[in-house]
């Protein structure tokens, strides 16, 4: 596995997102754009120094794309050479498709077919890659929270085209929101399972979503509302290149778990904290949203 990671050229809050983002704050950061390139920078060393394949593509200074650093919303790639692009909600980051991304993934990896469902845009439909979904790649199963950034009909046309299970429910916050984005409440790894509970308020949608992992021998890890506001569900497990698995999640995502947290997924794998409040603040996004796993073949 590689890690596709944008370099943010201006980083900045994001009035168009923050209409359902509930995690972002508009807060005065003096030099917050060149803050949160050094968190980028320093993340992208912390990953490489543990021997996590990371490659970075700069963004551009036009179109200006204050969330450029969160490329796992508008494209996801997939084992036998599929690489899927997704419809946004706020229009500003539509433009974060650009071509020196694609051109990136184009020139170095072996790319068969595209799955595009930007045109869903036109039509108010959204689906916001694996922000949106949360993927069991080695099951083919999707889990999808419903809201206005993922659509539950484009959800399950997503998943009749590449083969996954769809699995649907409705989460919300403390404030009994919906969540915006099911990787805010749930990290699926190969053993284990991180996972808000608490935030599924309907009975019958939460056995669905345990019988699931019951099925697939995941360990059940759950955090709680509180923990869920400090990103703790927003994790990602990478492999490195000796196919050893880490548990990247942001510093303020490990303060917020208890030992006995720590402890079961320590089991699993080393856990990786890595400090990016200035993202976590202004952007509403923790260190699984600035990560779009390549699954592709090299060229």
């Amino acid at each position: 596995m590689e890690i596709l990671m944008v370099r943010p050229y201006q980083f900045y809050f994001n009035q168009q997102t923050a209409a359902n983002n509930f995690f972002q704050s508009n807060i005065n950061i003096e030099n917050a754009n060149e803050l949160a390139i050094a968190e980028f920078d320093t993340m992208v060393e912390k990953l490489r120094a543990h021997q996590i394949k990371v490659k970075v593509v700069q963004d551009t200074k036009d179109p200006s794309t204050p969330d450029s650093i969160f490329p796992n919303n508008w494209l996801s790639t997939h084992k036998g050479g599929t690489l899927c692009l997704y419809p946004m909600f706020a229009k500003n980051r539509r433009a974060e498709r650009k071509t020196t991304v694609i051109d990136f993934l184009q020139s170095n990896y072996k790319i068969q077919n595209t799955l595009d469902l930007t045109d869903l845009e036109k039509e108010g439909t959204f689906l916001e890659g694996t922000g949106s979904m949360v993927l069991d790649h080695e099951n083919k199963i999707a889990y999808g929270c419903i809201s206005e950034r993922l659509d539950k009909e484009a959800f399950e046309n997503w998943c009749m085209q590449m083969q996954f299970k769809p699995i649907c429910f409705k989460a919300v916050d403390d404030k009994a929101q919906p969540i915006y984005h099911t990787n805010v409440m749930m990290c699926i790894a190969d053993k284990y399972v991180v996972i808000c509970l608490e935030s599924i308020a309907d009975e019958l949608e939460k056995q669905i979503v345990l019988e699931s992992f019951l099925q697939t021998n995941k360990e059940l890890i759950p955090i709680s509302q509180d923990q869920l506001n400090h990103f703790a569900g927003n994790m990602l497990q990478v492999f490195d290149i000796h196919e050893k698995p880490h548990l990247i999640m942001s510093e303020q995502a490990h303060t917020s778990l208890k030992t006995e947290q720590v402890k079961s997924l320590e089991k699993y794998n080393p856990i990786l904290p890595i400090s990016i409040p200035t993202i976590e603040a202004l952007g509403g996004g923790s260190t699984r949203c600035m990560m779009a796993e390549i699954y592709l073949m090299n060229k």
